[in-house]
Parts: C-alpha cells; structure tokens; sequence
C-alpha cells in the first residue's frame, strides 16, 4: 500500500518495477461537468485499487491500441493516469508522457507506451497522462456560452501535471525535476504547454517528438466550427451536455472530415487566443513568451510515408491536395517550396512536402525561435528496420516511440521489429540512453556529444540504425523554403 496527499493505493510490482493504474488525477468529466475545466480531485476514503487501466477516452479503434493486451473498455470518465517506480523511497525524475493521436485518438494506457522499461533502465519514475480527446476534448465549443470551456485537452493535461506536483513524491519522484515528453498531438500539448501560463514551473524540461503545430488554431476558426456543430445537431446550447455521446460523435466527425478537405488545420485540436493560451507556441517564443525550459524537439525522415497510403487532404501527398494546399494558405510561397523538392512530383518528393507542411516546417520554425531563449537540441529519426523497409515507408510517423519505450513486446512494437523482444536494436538503446540522459540533466556536461542547435550552424543529431551523427543544418533547401510559410 502507498500513502499519497490523494489518498491511500495499492499497486502491484511487475519485473521489479512498483505500477500503479487507473489513478484519477481529477474530478472525472460527466454529466454536468462535461465540457468544462477538470475540477480538483477530493481525497478518496480507504484504500483505492490500482491494478487496472482506466477507461479510454471515447474513440474508434486503432492500430496504435490494437493489441490483444491493450485496454477496450471506452467511457468519458477517463481522467486518469499510470505511474512506474523502481524505488519509492528515493527522489528520482520524473518523466510525464502526453500521448498523441490527432487529438482523435490515443490514451497513456496504451501498451505501445508502457513506461516500466524507461523506468527500469533510466532509474525515473514515469507517469502516462490519458485526457479527453475528439468532441470531448478535441473541439472547441467555449464560444458557445456558459457551461463550454476552452482547450480541455490542456486543460486536462495541466492538471495531471498539478497531480504529479502534489502527489509524486510518494512514489519516490522528484516533483522538482519534470520532464514531459509526448509525440504527434502530445508534443504538439507540451509545446503549448511551453506557451501557457498556467503551465509554468509545472515542469522543467520538455521533449516534442513530431509536433503538428497546424493541429493549433486561432479563435475565430475554432468558433465558426463550434457554431456550425450547433446547427447541425439542431439543439441549443443549454441542451448540448445532455445529448448521448453517439449524437455528439456523429456530428464532430462530419466537421472532422469537412474541415480535413479545406485546410491543414482540423476541427479537432488545440486553440489560442484564450487566457489559458493566448498565443501560438510559434509566436510565443519568438516573442519570448514560454518557459524558457532546456527542450528536445525533432522530426522524422518520412514523417507523411503512412498518410500518403490514405491520402488524407489536411496532409498533402499529391499533386492536386498539394496545389489546394498552397491555393488556401501560401499562394506566393508555392514556387520556392516546390523548388526544394528535386524530382516533385515523385512519390519521394510528395511524401516529403507533405511531411513538411505539418511537421517539419513549423518544428523548424519553433526550434528557431525557441532555441534563443533556452538550451534546445535538434534531432532527425532516419532510422527504419526490414518492416517498413519492405513496406515502402521508411522512418514513418510514430515509429520512434518503441525505440523511447523499449515497447517491443507491444503489439505496434512486433510489428516494426519482430527480433525487438530478444535483441533490442542498438538505436533503441541509444535513443532511450539519450532522453534519459535529458531527463536527469547530465546532457549539460555533454555538448560534444549533443550540441546545442543554434540559428547559426543549426546542429542536428541524425538518429541511424547503426550510429548517431552531428550534421549542420541537414535540411536547409526545405527549411529556407517554408520559412516563407511559417
């Protein structure tokens, strides 16, 4: 049993390792606290089991939780969260993992994001964070009145870092040494979490695996789409909260689809303009408006290699979404861009416009500014094993993340490296080596290893399958090009 300022729990220990899960770090969000801020969590009677996940969030079935051993059941009472300790007697970092998902999908319960490895390996403590997502979460609907608030993916994401200041301890954390790291939707989260307020001296470090900064909008957009789900569920707004989550569904993914067709910003997402995040995180640090915390940020080779198979238009692969792309958001900027893909329209160069335009791009733009105000080190992932080589997708979204978690044994994770359970690739093992190292601080003492990027050489650790390497400005013909863009 543990003692905690939130009440007593009883985990178990697996491998050597103390988890504890299904712990709610909130009051959960039903009935009449749908739609609004996560309220605090009043201390819970007796001893509270915490030996099982959580619900996920509301969502559709996915590839990422498709394992036989990942969680199903689905419910809106999901604010709840997992913690790994190897010694709850210590003051050991902490780690905080904001999973990702579009904003869509995704929840930290997912075994694709099991923390015992880093928490073996790295002696931390790591806590996965699962908040509400699609219209729960994801849509925006504070325009509407009284009873809506703004950005409750954040807001969620803030108070499970309010949790792990109050609570970690207990577990043998240090909540003055944080980190919180996240990929896709998630690293989008911790750059606005740089950008928030509300957010500072929460954490003291953060990592931002492929961020989606165009998965960020201002006001104006996320209100016209809150009005236009309005009509179309043809009920006022007194009358939304008490609608069943199939109703409320249908209608957010009509506007999901209707806004992927129209621009490269989704109905569902993060919004500024708030009090909660009053600027775009690019914004904010180029006017030195964020925590000012040391920051890994960086990208893969074949950021888009997946969508291209699907073709979604939000993220253009092909000759004519790319041309409606430039048409809505950068006429003038068209020519140079393209320019800066030799071959364009070959597959390879679709695949890497359209990999810039969500990824690459705005992560360029932010490391940028970001990286005059604090100590900020650039990566690119180009490693990829005989699966997605054979598959034609090369270092694709996400495919980092086994290698971070050691998740091998996941479902995800014996379908990128079949061999991983048995022989871990030594790219994993640098890689994990390397955000641990981050995490505890040491990377200060190395910056022969892992230069600082700065806008002048702009040094980038290119992550390989058999070694890392130090290139300055690797991809400057893209970068210059979209700096016209973003």
């Amino acid at each position: 049993m543990l003692s905690t300022p939130s009440g007593d729990l009883r985990g178990e220990v697996e491998a050597g390792i103390g988890v504890w899960r299904g712990i709610p770090y909130a009051e959960q969000p039903t009935g009449q606290r749908r739609f609004l801020a996560p309220e605090p969590m009043a201390p819970w009677p007796g001893v509270r089991e915490a030996r099982e996940h959580g619900p996920l969030p509301p969502q559709s079935k996915s590839f990422v939780g498709g394992g036989r051993d990942d969680p199903k059941v689905r419910d809106e009472a999901c604010l709840t969260l997992t913690v790994w300790s190897p010694d709850t007697a210590a003051s050991l970092p902490v780690m905080v993992w904001i999973p990702g998902g579009a904003f869509v999908y995704g929840a930290g319960q997912f075994q694709l994001y099991n923390g015992s490895r880093l928490a073996a390996n790295g002696d931390v403590v790591v806590v996965n964070v699962t908040y509400r997502i699609g219209v729960f979460g994801g849509l925006e609907l504070s325009d509407l009145g009284d009873g809506f608030d703004d950005n409750l993916a954040l807001r969620d994401q803030i108070a499970a870092l309010r949790w792990v200041r109050d609570n970690i301890s207990a577990f043998g954390g240090d909540p003055g040494r944080v980190t919180v790291f996240g990929e896709s939707a998630g690293a989008t989260s911790v750059l606005a979490l740089m950008a928030a307020p509300s957010a500072q001296r929460l954490f003291h470090r953060a990592i931002a695996q492929s961020p989606a900064l165009p998965l960020v909008a201002d006001r104006e957009y996320r209100a016209a789409n809150a009005h236009e789900f309005l009509r179309r569920l043809g009920v006022g707004a007194g009358e939304v909260k008490a609608l069943p989550q199939r109703q409320l569904r249908r209608a957010a993914g009509i506007l999901q689809l209707k806004s992927a067709a129209n621009t490269p910003t989704l109905a569902y997402g993060l919004t500024y303009g708030t009090e909660l995040l009053p600027q775009h995180p690019v914004a904010a640090a180029r006017e030195g408006r964020t925590s000012g915390v040391p920051l890994i940020i960086g990208t893969n080779s074949h950021e888009a290699s997946m969508f291209a198979w699907t073709k979604p238009p939000m993220l253009p692969t092909t000759k004519a979404s790319i041309d409606g792309y430039f048409q809505r958001v950068a006429p003038d900027a068209k020519q140079r861009v393209l320019q800066a893909y030799p071959g364009y329209p070959r597959r390879s160069a679709l695949v890497a416009l359209g990999s810039d335009a969500m990824f690459g791009g705005p992560t360029w733009a932010f490391a940028d500014a970001y990286s005059a105000l604090a100590p900020t080190r650039m990566y690119r992932f180009d490693h990829f094993g005989w699966s997605l080589r054979m598959l034609g997708l090369g270092a694709t979204h996400g495919s980092e993340i086994v290698h971070i978690h050691h998740s091998y044994e996941s479902f995800v994770g014996r379908k990128l490296h079949p061999l991983g359970r048995r022989i871990q690739p030594g790219v994993g093992r640098r890689m994990q080596r390397a955000w641990l190292d981050f995490a505890r601080g040491s990377e200060d003492v190395d910056d022969e290893h892992w230069p600082l990027y700065e806008t002048g050489e702009r040094l980038t650790r290119l992550i390989a399958s058999t070694r890392d390497v130090m290139a300055s400005d690797p991809d400057r013909d893209r970068r210059q090009a979209w700096a016209a863009v973003y």
